[in-house]
């Protein structure tokens, strides 16, 4: 298998988080937009600066907007269409968001009490710009909640 189809089999069975841009060519440079994100759209002077760009501003706007209690749209496929490009969510904005959705409506304390750390320690692992857990606590998280991790590259 390739590298490219194993990226796509990830990505058909949901195991990486991505968005696509609609991206399109405009004078002297490339426009990029996300249909399930309104407010976020960049630019760059070539293809590969655009989607760079893209990937910035997407990655931003929800290490911000976390911090609001944004939840994520489900994301819309657009595989296919050729102006259309799927931009993944970086791994510890993933992390974040996973562990706020996994978490089902407990507490952060009741998890923190239930892993033996502070709610200090907990709250920075739902924090992307703090999240940097190591594989052991996430392994802690999962059993807590009752999950396995599984871990894959791509």
């Amino acid at each position: 298998m390739t590298g490219k189809e194993i990226l796509k089999l990830f990505l058909a069975e949901g195991w990486l988080m991505e968005f696509f841009a609609h991206i399109r060519k405009d004078v002297g440079s490339y426009i990029a937009s996300f249909p399930d994100f309104p407010n976020i759209n960049t630019y760059g002077d070539t293809l590969r600066e655009a989607l760079g760009n893209a990937y910035e501003a997407l990655n931003g706007v929800l290490e911000t907007e976390f911090e609001r209690g944004y939840a994520l749209p489900a994301a819309r496929s657009f595989t296919g269409k050729r102006s259309y490009h799927a931009i993944v969510v970086a791994p510890h904005i993933e992390i974040a968001y996973e562990l706020r959705k996994l978490r089902n409506g407990h507490t952060q304390s009741e998890i923190a009490r239930r892993l033996g750390i502070t709610y200090q320690s907990y709250q920075k692992l739902e924090n992307p710009m703090k999240c940097n857990p190591t594989i052991k606590t996430l392994e802690r998280i999962g059993e807590v909640l009752g999950k396995r991790l599984n871990i894959s590259w791509t």
